[in-house]
This record gives C-alpha cells, sequence and structure tokens, in this order.
C-alpha cells in the first residue's frame, strides 16, 4: 500500500513539473515574441515620428502602443497558449497569476502615458502616478489573494442615503476614479480643440484663446456631470448645491467670478489678445497669454506681471496695436535763438536714417513747437511698426546722433538761464 502511495505521488509530482515545463515555455515563448516585436514597432516609431513632442489624436495613439505593445503582446500570446494547455487537462496556475500582473502593467503603463500627455509633467502629477501605479498593484494583490470581492462588499455596505440616493464608499471610490478618466480625456479634447483652432488662418488670436477656455470649461463640467450620472446619483437633487454656489458666488467667490467673466469678455470682444503692446498704470509691455482670472505682460526688462482681468475691464488701458501697430514717437529737443532754425531741423531729419525700425512712410518729419523762455523748441516725430521692441532704444540711437550732428555743426543746446537785477534800498 505504501509502495503505491509512493508511485502515485512520483506519477503526480511528475506531472506538475511536466506541467510547469510547460506553462515556463508558453511564458517564455509570450516574452520573446513580445519583445521582438516591441523593439521593431518602436524603431518604426522613431524612424517615422521622431523625436518631436508635437500632439495630434494619431500621434498619440501611435506613441501609447509603443507603450504597451509588450505587455499586451505578450498577454495575448499568454491566453493562447493556456487555452491550448486548457485543452489538453493541462492546468496553468503559474499563468493564472502572470496574467493579472501583466494587466496591470500594461494598465500602469497606459494611465501614466495618458496623464504625461494630457498634462504638465510637474512634481505633483509624478506624486499621482506613483499613487496610480500603487493603488493597481494593490488590487492585483488582493486578486490573486482572493480578498478584493469580501473588501468591494464591504465598502458597498457602508453607506448613507440622501433622499432617493445610496451613497456608499465604494460609489466614492467609483465617482472619483470615473472623474479622472472623464477629465483626462476632457484633457485630450481640449487640446485637440486648441490645435484645431491654432492652425486656423480665419480665427484671431484672441478668439482661439477664447475657444479654447470655452471648450475646457464646457467639457469638465460635462465630465462630473457624467460622473455623477454614472455612480447613479441623481443630477435633480444638485438644484440645491447650485443654489448654495450662486450664494457662495455672491459673497466669499465675487471678485474671482468677476475676474473669471471679464476673462470671457476681453476674449469675446477681441480688445486685448496675445501680442498686444499696452500700458495699464505704470506697466508698459507686451501681453504674453490670457488666462481665466488674469492676464501676463512681459515687460522689456523680462519681468512678466500678472494682471486681473477685471483691473483691465474697469481701468483705462493704453492699447497700442490695438486696430494698428503703428506708433509716433515723438522726440523734443530744444536750440539756441543765435542758431540756423532750418539748418537745425534738417540736421535732425538726417538722424532717422541711423535705425532700420524708423519707417520710411510715413515719413519722419520735424516740426518748429514753441519758442520757449530759453530757447526754441522742435520735435522730430518718427514712426514704428514694431512697439513690442520698445522705443527707448530708438529715442536713445537718435538722441545720441543728434548731438553727435549738432556738435559737429555749432548748433548749441541751451540750458535755462535767468537775468538777476539787484537793487538799492
Amino acid at each position: 500500500m505504501d509502495s503505491l502511495k509512493t508511485l502515485l505521488t512520483n506519477k503526480l509530482s511528475g506531472l506538475l513539473i511536466i506541467d510547469s515545463l510547460w506553462q515556463l515555455g508558453v511564458l517564455l515563448i509570450a516574452v520573446l515574441f513580445a519583445w521582438k516585436l516591441n523593439r521593431q514597432w518602436n524603431s518604426f516609431l522613431a524612424s517615422h515620428l521622431g523625436n518631436s513632442e508635437q500632439r495630434g489624436f494619431s500621434r498619440f495613439i501611435l506613441r501609447g502602443s509603443g507603450h504597451i505593445i509588450f505587455p499586451i503582446i505578450t498577454l495575448l500570446i499568454m491566453y493562447l497558449g493556456t487555452s491550448i494547455l486548457q485543452s489538453y487537462n493541462i492546468v496553468t496556475p503559474i499563468l493564472n497569476i502572470i496574467i493579472p500582473l501583466l494587466l496591470s502593467l500594461a494598465a500602469i503603463r497606459i494611465t501614466v502615458y495618458s496623464l504625461r500627455r494630457a498634462f504638465t509633467k510637474t512634481q505633483n502629477l509624478r506624486a499621482w502616478e506613483g499613487f496610480i501605479s500603487i493603488s493597481i498593484w494593490s488590487l492585483v494583490a488582493l486578486h490573486l489573494l482572493g480578498w478584493l470581492p469580501d473588501i468591494l462588499n464591504a465598502l458597498d455596505r457602508s453607506a448613507i442615503n440622501f433622499g432617493d440616493n445610496r451613497i456608499s464608499i465604494l460609489s466614492v471610490f467609483k465617482f472619483i476614479i470615473i472623474v479622472g478618466v472623464y477629465i483626462v480625456v476632457a484633457r485630450w479634447l481640449a487640446i485637440l480643440i486648441e490645435q484645431r483652432t491654432k492652425n486656423s488662418t480665419m480665427i484671431s488670436s484672441s478668439m482661439q484663446v477664447g475657444l479654447s477656455k470655452f471648450a475646457n470649461v464646457i467639457l469638465y463640467s460635462v465630465a462630473i456631470l457624467i460622473a455623477l450620472n454614472s455612480v447613479g446619483i441623481d443630477l435633480t437633487t444638485l438644484a440645491v448645491f447650485g443654489g448654495a454656489i450662486g450664494v457662495g458666488l455672491g459673497f466669499g467667490l465675487q471678485r474671482i467670478a468677476s475676474n473669471f467673466i471679464s476673462g470671457f469678455i476681453l476674449l469675446f470682444d477681441r480688445s486685448i489678445k496675445p501680442g498686444d503692446v499696452i500700458s495699464i498704470g505704470d506697466r508698459f509691455g507686451w501681453v504674453v497669454a490670457l488666462h481665466a482670472r488674469y492676464i501676463v505682460v512681459k515687460d522689456r526688462d523680462g519681468v512678466e506681471t500678472l494682471i486681473p482681468n477685471e483691473n483691465i475691464i474697469t481701468s483705462e488701458v493704453t492699447n497700442w496695436s490695438y486696430s494698428d501697430k503703428h506708433v509716433r514717437v515723438k522726440i523734443p529737443v530744444q536750440i539756441s535763438y543765435n542758431d540756423d532754425v532750418e539748418q537745425a531741423m534738417q540736421l535732425m531729419l538726417d538722424t532717422c536714417c541711423i535705425s532700420t525700425r524708423i519707417l520710411k512712410k510715413p515719413e519722419p518729419a520735424v516740426r518748429l513747437v514753441a519758442f520757449e523762455d530759453s530757447g526754441i523748441k522742435l520735435e522730430l516725430r518718427l514712426w514704428l511698426d514694431d512697439p513690442e521692441e520698445g522705443v527707448g532704444s530708438v529715442k536713445s540711437d537718435i538722441n545720441l546722433a543728434i548731438w553727435k550732428s549738432f556738435k559737429n555743426n555749432k548748433i548749441t543746446i541751451p540750458f535755462p538761464q535767468r537775468d538777476v537785477h539787484i537793487l538799492n534800498n
């Protein structure tokens, strides 16, 4: 009897070893084939797409396939191998463990790639990537241990009722996941809309920004509403919360709402657009970007100032390039009453040839403005079409040229003089 048990045990051990070898063979074939195909596909992408960071739906799909092709191909071959082995009554415990691990690897790769293509790479994004990866691996571990169904049931039983709506911890987790997925999708669509509008020559720059911001608001709002509906929350019950938000906007969020609405007014009335040269108060510079709450103005020192949209709407703003980028620059100069006025005017006019930024049409001109106490006031008037480059450099060059020209031709620039009469008692 003992010899029979020993024989059966040896046979069973041999069968298990053979089954394990078959499974390891399937795994080895799947990994080698997927690795080879992954190398060839990534070489194809590198030769056709290069290292360009251009965005686009087709590029997103192609580059994304390079991140998930290895686990996906491995999974397909392992599924096929598992089906074949099971048809010959060969158990596949090893493959049954590896398949969920590969699924989690594919999910992590496509999630991380999607986040990096949808949002700017920051430390917060990397933290979220780590959190998502740990969460996916934890779910797979609970699934392999067989604890996942019990944990899900426990989370679903922990619930509270709001009228006809039942909200459990599980539904909250589902809502967060669905909102995250829909927001990423909304971000992709917003980027796609922004690219299409930028490539259009029929849409102005301010309208491009306006359409992009409007699309962001609409898509994110729709994403949240769809997520609420997906977890079974009746949207009609949100009317009370909508009223509370309205009250909050009327009090604590009044300035934020004002800046937000002012931003859309600026975008759609096209009074301010990216690239415009403006001056507001003591700030002078060109508009770098328009945002929902503020605009970014960069001056000649490279300093970027964030100006709330409400200030732009309610304050007086000088737009140097609103309808025409041509601006006139005035350079006043005084000469002595003893000098030849016509000669001085011609010398001032001749200095306009030193700068290529000065336009020939309209032509520069010199005017006799006034007879001052100390001398005759002349004014050189010239035109530029690139105010974003600043006017200070042109004024400096012209003033220096006038000084040299006057000095060579003995034209005097007078200084204030006063006659003092001393009277007796």
